[in-house]
This record gives structure tokens, C-alpha cells and sequence, in this order.
């Protein structure tokens, strides 16, 4: 059975914003020098149904999807990014774009300053810190807040640790004035069993968005090093990992930058014992995950029950903390 080519304009603004350069209309991927229908078929199966996809591939990933040769690859793309006009362009046209950002609030007022007002939209989080930090309950409140501040907006919770629990979404819900049943409803689960699985639901949040017309606005990865660190144990596999994992650090940033939503992603620790001085406390993932997030935040346990949230790396906020008491009904400012 024929597969139906989709085209970005197909999509409901509501539900897919406009990619960070705007494709012409006319250009369909059929258009593309070598791209048949035999071949258009083969990448529409493997999720290159749209010029802009096309641009932003490897030669590889061409190559593999539609089995055409390398020259032929090479062409496509550049057909495709000449299609796009993916040149230089001025910070002028970088601002109008920026003004599609949206910020998901936390629920903090202490929490949302030290973010510039929320979670970004087009950007990658990381939130790293030991376990009982309050990361996971974190992804819950987002994944109810984004409902508030977004109404029929979605999200899209990847768990691979098996700690996401509806009736923390059910009671978040209730204390925002929320339809509990409602928000179970917009929030969609999917349990991670291995890094390949991990990696595979990343491509099925395009499939929402696309196929079912759901306006994500924030996907969730609980925890995204969970199963590399344990599918790759000792240094002989640690090139292998590093690689695997900036695949997949890449599919996010891509799916985030595309359609305009946050992507929150939970981050394991490990102790440094050489370090004699400050918190021994460090992210797994090295410089990937590092480099490839927007904004990383270290969370840790405070004083009398508390929680605190440091700002360790941004694009253009400086460094700060914030604090907050986790409760029943969310965050609460100290």
C-alpha cells in the first residue's frame, strides 16, 4: 500500500509551526533531482516526506533510507537547501524568527526568572542532579503546566525508568483548575525499554504531530542516559555510546527546532571521587549531552525540605540559582 506524501502546508498551523526558514509551496520533494516515485516512496517510509528534512540529512542517512548513491544523495540535499535558500541570512531575520520562542512556565515565579520567564520552545533543557532531586517530578509538573498556559497543547513523555505516574498528573491537574481526566488524556506515555527504542520514539513524536495533527509543545525524555549507561559499560565502549547518544541528542534538537517545542530531558550523575573541593557531583554524557543542550540546570536538595536550581549553562542568561519546595500541587517559592 502506497504511503501518501505530506507536505508541511497539509498540517494545521495550530499544530506545526513554521519551520525556521520557509519553505516555498511549490517544492514538493518529487521535485528534487532523482527523486522518483519509487524513490519518494521509500523516503516518505523513512521519514523524509518534506524538503526540509531532506536539507538538514547526511548523505548517508539518504542513502540508507532510499538506497540511491552517494552522488545522488549529494544532489538531493543540495537541490533541497538551494530550495530553502539555507544561506547566511541577518540577525534582523534571526530576531523575527525568535519571536516565535514561547516560554513553558514553571509554576515558580523564582524558578521562571531564573529561566527568562520559563522553558524555552525551540531548545533543548537538561535537568541533571541524584536521585529524590526532583527532576522526574519536574517532568510532571511541566507536563500539566504546558496544558495550562497552552489549552489542546500535548505532551509527549518518553520514560525509560519507569517513573512516570498518572495520578501525579491527576492531582497537579486538580490544583491548576484543570479537567483531571482531560490532562491524562494530552499527555501521551511511552515506556523505553532499550536506547534503540529510546531513539525510535523520538521519530514517532513526528508521527503525532503530522499524522494525528496533535499540538505537541513539549516532549519529555525521563531519563536520557539511562539505558546507554547501561547497555555500554567500560571505556571500550565509550566511543560507541558518545556517538550513539549525540544521534539521538541531534533527532531532539532537530524535532524541537522544526516545531517549535520544548524538549525536557532528565540527566543520571556520577560521583567524582578526585574532587576534594566543591560538589563531586557529575553529569553523565560528558560533552554530547553537554554541547547539544540549550540550557542545563542542576538541581539538589536544600535546606528544611527545600530544592535548589542552578543555572549552569545558557545561550544568553548568566549563571544563578533558584529556590522552591516541591509539593503536592507543584512548586512553591521559599
Amino acid at each position: 500500500m502506497k504511503q501518501k506524501l505530506v507536505i508541511p502546508e497539509e498540517v494545521p498551523e495550530t499544530v506545526m509551526e513554521e519551520p525556521a526558514r520557509k519553505q516555498e509551496k511549490e517544492t514538493l520533494i518529487t521535485d528534487l533531482p532523482g527523486v522518483g516515485a519509487a524513490t519518494a516512496e521509500k523516503m516518505v517510509a523513512a521519514g523524509y516526506d518534506n524538503v526540509m528534512a531532506i536539507a538538514v540529512a547526511s548523505p548517508g542517512e539518504l542513502i540508507e533510507a532510499a538506497g540511491v548513491t552517494e552522488a545522488a544523495s549529494r544532489k538531493m540535499i543540495s537541490a533541497a537547501r538551494d530550495a530553502l535558500s539555507m544561506g547566511f541570512e541577518s540577525g534582523e531575520e534571526i530576531m523575527k524568527r525568535r519571536e516565535k520562542v514561547r516560554k513553558i512556565s514553571t509554576g515558580s515565579k523564582n524558578f521562571d526568572a531564573l529561566l527568562g520567564g520559563g522553558f524555552e520552545t525551540s531548545a533543548i533543557t537538561e535537568c541533571f542532579g541524584e536521585f529524590g532531586s526532583g527532576k522526574t517530578q519536574l517532568a510532571h509538573i511541566l507536563s500539566v503546566q504546558v496544558q495550562k498556559q497552552f489549552p489542546e497543547s500535548v505532551a509527549v513523555y518518553i520514560d525509560t525508568e519507569n517513573t512516570f505516574r498518572p495520578e501525579r498528573i491527576k492531582t497537579l491537574a486538580e490544583a491548576i483548575g484543570l479537567d483531571p481526566t482531560k490532562a491524562l488524556k494530552n499527555v501521551k506515555v511511552a515506556r523505553a525499554y532499550n536506547s534503540d527504542h529510546q531513539m525510535l520514539l523520538v521519530d514517532k513524536v513526528e508521527e503525532l504531530i503530522k499524522n494525528q495533527k496533535l499540538n505537541v509543545k513539549i516532549v519529555v525524555v525521563d531519563s536520557l542516559t539511562a539505558h546507554f549507561r547501561a547497555e555500554f559499560v567500560g571505556r571500550g565502549t565509550l566511543a560507541d555510546r558518545q556517538q550513539k547518544l549525540n544521534r539521538h541528542m541531534h533527532a531532539l534538537m532537530k524535532l524541537a527546532d522544526i516545531y517549535n517545542l520544548s524538549v525536557y530531558v532528565t540527566n543520571q550523575v556520577m560521583a567524582k571521587p578526585d574532587i576534594f573541593f566543591g560538589d563531586p557531583t557529575q553529569a553523565i554524557g560528558g560533552h554530547i549531552v553537554a554541547h547539544a543542550s540549550t540550557f542545563r540546570i542542576y538541581m539538589r536538595k536544600g535546606k528544611k525540605g527545600s530544592r535548589v536550581a542552578k543555572l549552569i549553562d545558557s545561550p544568553s542568561l548568566p549563571e544563578g540559582e533558584a529556590n522552591f519546595y516541591l509539593e503536592a500541587d507543584g512548586l512553591r517559592d521559599t
